[in-house]
């Protein structure tokens, strides 16, 4: 048998050979080639000879060995070269990076996660994790914290996970709320400030949406919103950093060894987050009676949001009471969303839960969402091919056969059920513009205009704005990714408003802001100039894009927080301290399962006045003098998960450093996309991800993207955006037509016929334009062409 010393002198030498090559034949530019050299094997030796390691996870150097027996040196590079970087939602990454290893650790009969794998500070498992919590356990000892609430979702072994964190956080004195089943991430967010727990710190074990070998730590604070950036920069670089660089690392890793088993907690020192009953086969570790039933608290909550009571309580009197659809994609939703539904008022009976292809079943291998040409696809709500997943399982269902024609709405969300996405009926005459396809999935910017729109009227189709109460109060926040239709409505309204960059992170502190008086939150656009050498430490702002309608009035209630990404939330007015919701408002993060609820009562508003969400997007958004059409189009870059590893830095760099290019041929004046001439351009940069990204002359990360618009306006644009810390790149458009004349009269039937007709027109027009610039910028920046699978 080799020993330790051979087999790291073999690391080395393959490593060394590995990065040579994959520089010497362009997979990797010289930075990404240093940054790896220099890191790779030293972070490999240090922990592959860890004094700790045994008794932490005991088959860690076995998953090493074989690594470098089957000369894995891309996997190794991709394993050690970094450490995964802490964003202000935490960490995201794979737990490991091929089926195989996934299900050695799935299975049920195995080790779990000291399962013989791969592991290293470049992925997800037990050391990583429970290193970066003793940071955080450290950061919130010296912040006077004590109480910390911990959920998982439906990912592999995520229970496993959240026990390993609560046994670290039990060991350093806190008191901990572990939740005991699978749980949606906004029932996280909702415990952590509620009244009979008041937690520091929340944890949830989850990757969202991505595939099935991503795991991830969601970190949120006292008041259940991400962390600040401030806050998160301090907990990384003061607390989690100084551990991975130790030397000797033993005196990291021996801080993890104070972690204590569960069931040697102290009486009132393990608590347990539940429903009205324990849940079977749960292993409460001798503390049954230590329980809160938080989803009934979360229920009662959420029904508090209600604009019209009486329609969804009156469901099981009406005549034709609305028939729900869902789909929970394997995911923590599977309880949570039929359960408010029903206790809401909705009729059990038209809540058509899909069951087809085990759907309903918890399962981190998402089963329903196979590789498909090297790809592996992701349950995302919002992906047009979830929802055909979704479709197409209803219309298996046995019991469901022949019944698809009499559904008015599927829901469904993500693993951790913060997204909501919505299938809608699609009208006879509108149908060619989705293939002759009767149904769609309602993209999330149209939806939240929806929600928006009704929650103004209260479903009045002719308010007045005297009758919308504090409206000089009240403003609204959304990514500046997200469309400007909710903008045009809001202002309509004299609601103000504030756009942030991209994450629920930004929403909720520029909320934070205007809860705390801040009425100054101005545009700061940054433009990279060529061979200044010093202009790329000039940032944006590093919460807010944009605002509007802050000048005359002091906004304090928030309305709407709203993503593109399929993520709403009302985050209310300002809160009694700094550990509570907003006054009125509801979780400081994206709600799927009360995004679903709120979906649901405007579907029955809409079915009980002998309409539907689809015409109503038409009439009260879309042909709307003041608002107009909008097509918001979305691609991500790659369509599944992301450019794998080290090479896929150098594929994203690459896409970015070609927009670099676009942007000033732009600025000349020179640049057409699609047939359109492009009038501006900018680049927004926060700096948020420079230690990913180390700027250099060459290239400085454009964090929040570069946008084109084609208009004086900037109601016309498209947007690249990268991902800080995935290889992935996102392409958002808008397109922006003024249908309705404000002076025509609309009482004149004729007049509505012709506006109808000239909608469906300029929709069908700005859905081929939005391809035909998605397609040219693809070809302008050497991305692949988006493929459907």
């Amino acid at each position: 048998m080799e020993s330790n010393e051979k087999y790291l002198e073999k690391a080395n030498s393959g490593i060394t050979e590995y990065l040579t090559y994959a520089l010497n034949s362009k997979m990797i530019d010289e930075q990404l080639y240093n940054i790896a050299k220099e890191n790779t094997f030293t972070n490999l030796k240090r922990w592959f000879l860890d004094e700790n390691i045994d008794k932490i996870s005991s088959n860690f150097r076995n998953g090493i060995i074989d690594a470098i027996k089957k000369e894995k040196w891309e996997q190794l590079v991709n394993a050690y070269r970094q450490y995964l970087s802490f964003g202000t939602g935490g960490i995201r990454g794979m737990m490991a990076f091929d089926k195989e290893s996934i299900e050695m650790m799935n299975d049920e009969e195995g080790p779990g996660i000291n399962a013989a794998i791969l592991k290293g500070p470049n992925t997800i498992n037990n050391i990583l994790l429970l290193l970066t919590s003793v940071g955080v356990a450290k950061f919130g000892m010296e912040k006077g914290f004590s109480k910390i609430v911990i959920g998982y979702d439906s990912r592999v072994r995520g229970k496993d996970f959240a026990s390993l964190v609560a046994e670290l956080f039990l060991g350093y004195g806190y008191k901990v709320f572990l939740f005991d089943a699978p749980c949606p991430y906004p029932e996280v967010t909702f415990a952590i400030p509620f009244e009979s727990i008041k937690a520091d710190i929340g944890i949830l074990i989850s990757a969202s949406h991505n595939d099935y070998r991503y795991n991830g730590y969601k970190l949120s604070c006292g008041n259940g919103s991400q962390f600040d950036p401030e806050e998160r920069d301090i907990i990384l670089n003061k607390f989690i950093k100084v551990l991975f660089q130790n030397e000797p690392f033993h005196k990291s890793t021996e801080q993890i060894l104070k972690k204590i088993p569960l069931n040697t907690a102290k009486k009132d020192q393990l608590w347990f987050l539940s429903g009205k009953e324990k849940v079977d086969g749960f292993d409460y570790q001798g503390f049954e009676n230590n329980r809160i039933n938080i989803h009934d608290k979360h229920i009662e909550h959420v029904m508090s949001f209600l604009v019209s009571k009486d329609i969804v309580k009156n469901q099981s009197k009406v005549k034709n009471p609305l028939n729900i659809g869902f789909c929970a994609y394997h995911g923590a939703g599977n309880i949570a969303v039929p359960r408010l539904l029903r206790e809401s008022g909705f009729v059990e009976e038209n809540i058509n839960i899909i069951t087809e292809n085990h759907l309903n079943e918890l399962n981190g291998l998402f089963p329903s969402f196979p590789s498909a040409a090297g790809r592996e696809r992701q349950p995302d709500p919002g992906d047009p091919r979830a929802a055909k997943v979704a479709v197409a399982s209803f219309k298996q269902q046995k019991e469901f056969l022949g019944k698809f024609d009499e559904l008015d709405i599927l829901i469904g969300t993500d693993p951790d059920a913060d997204r909501c996405g919505v299938v809608i009926k699609v009208p006879k005459e509108q149908q060619f513009l989705y293939d002759y396809q009767d149904w769609c999935l309602l993209p999330a910017d149209d939806l939240w205009a929806l929600l928006l729109w009704y929650r103004l009227t209260k479903g009045e189709y002719n308010i007045k704005l005297e009758d919308i109460s504090d409206y000089d109060k009240k403003f609204i926040v959304l990514s500046h990714t997200t469309s400007d239709s909710m903008v045009k409505l809001a202002l309509r309204f004299k609601i103000g408003v504030v756009k942030t960059w991209v994450g629920f992170a930004s929403l909720s502190a520029a909320t934070r802001d205007l809860w705390n008086g801040d009425q100054k939150l101005y545009n700061q656009y940054v433009q990279l100039e060529e061979g200044v050498s010093t202009e790329f430490a000039k940032l944006c702002h590093p919460v807010v894009f944009q605002s509007y309608g802050l000048q005359n009035y002091k906004r304090s209630i928030n309305i709407a927080a709203m993503e593109q990404s399929n993520g709403f939330s009302i985050l209310g007015g300002p809160p009694k301290d700094n550990f509570s919701l907003g006054d009125g408002g509801h979780v400081r993060d994206k709600d799927g399962t009360f995004a679903a609820f709120l979906t649901a009562e405007l579907a029955a508003f809409a079915k009980n006045n002998n309409s539907s969400l689809y015409d109503l997007l038409d009439e009260k958004i879309y042909l709307d003098p003041e608002i107009g059409l909008f097509v918001n189009g979305y691609e991500p870059d790659p369509l599944d998960g992301e450019y794998p590893g080290i090479v896929g830095d150098r594929i994203k760099k690459n896409i970015l450093r070609l927009t670099f290019s676009l942007f000033h041929i732009a600025m000349a004046g020179d640049l057409k996309i699609a047939g359109m001439h492009v009038k501006s351009a900018n680049i927004y940069r926060t700096g948020k991800y420079d230690s990913v990204y180390p700027p250099t002359m060459e290239f400085q990360f454009p964090d929040e993207g570069i946008r084109f618009y084609f208009d004086e306006a900037k109601l016309n644009y498209i947007t690249i955006r990268p991902s800080g810390t995935g290889n992935s790149l996102r392409f958002h458009s808008q397109l922006h037509f003024l249908i309705n004349d404000k002076h025509l009269d609309t009482s004149i039937p004729q007049n509505k016929v012709a506006l109808m007709k000239k909608l469906i027109q300029k929709k069908e027009e700005l859905n081929i334009k939005t391809e035909e610039i998605f397609a040219d910028i693809r070809m302008k920046l050497g991305a692949p062409k988006k493929r459907i699978f």
